[in-house]
């Protein structure tokens, strides 16, 4: 691979992963700031009532994964349980994707489709990401 491709790839990388981290890292703080979202959330979008034990269990996890993504840790494991758990999450906001104008939030959902790209997209350059090593790619 051309090394000034290689570097700007690495760089495109490292961007994905620390904003997407971040995203998810929000998630998962949220789960004990305010935890009493954790199980409205579920209780609307999932039709399931949770105890906030439970979000707690799934903050661990969030910020697990947002953890392993700042530093390019297991990234088939931690890339591929960030799409699966934001697939999850857009799947069920269907009623705000197709009708954003519903109410004054709605038009707010379709800000995880693209997020859901970028997840995806990171999914898949997986082998070319080095974590948090300065290598270029193979």
């Amino acid at each position: 691979m051309d090394e000034a491709l290689a570097r700007a790839l690495s760089r495109a990388l490292l961007v994905l992963r620390i904003t997407l981290g971040v995203f998810l890292l929000q998630w998962g703080v949220e789960k004990f700031v305010v935890p009493q979202n954790t199980t409205a959330i579920w209780g609307y979008f999932y039709g399931l009532n949770v105890s906030q034990s439970v979000g707690y269990v799934f903050g661990v996890a969030e910020i697990a994964i947002a953890l392993c993504l700042f530093l390019g840790l297991f990234r088939t494991i931690a890339y591929g349980a960030a799409v699966a758990l934001h697939t999850l999450s857009v799947v069920v906001s269907w009623r705000q994707l197709i009708n954003p104008w519903a109410d004054d939030f709605s038009h707010l959902f379709i800000a995880g489709v693209p997020v859901l790209g970028a997840m995806i997209a990171l999914f898949l350059l997986r082998h070319w990401d080095r974590g948090v090593m300065a290598q270029k790619p193979a």
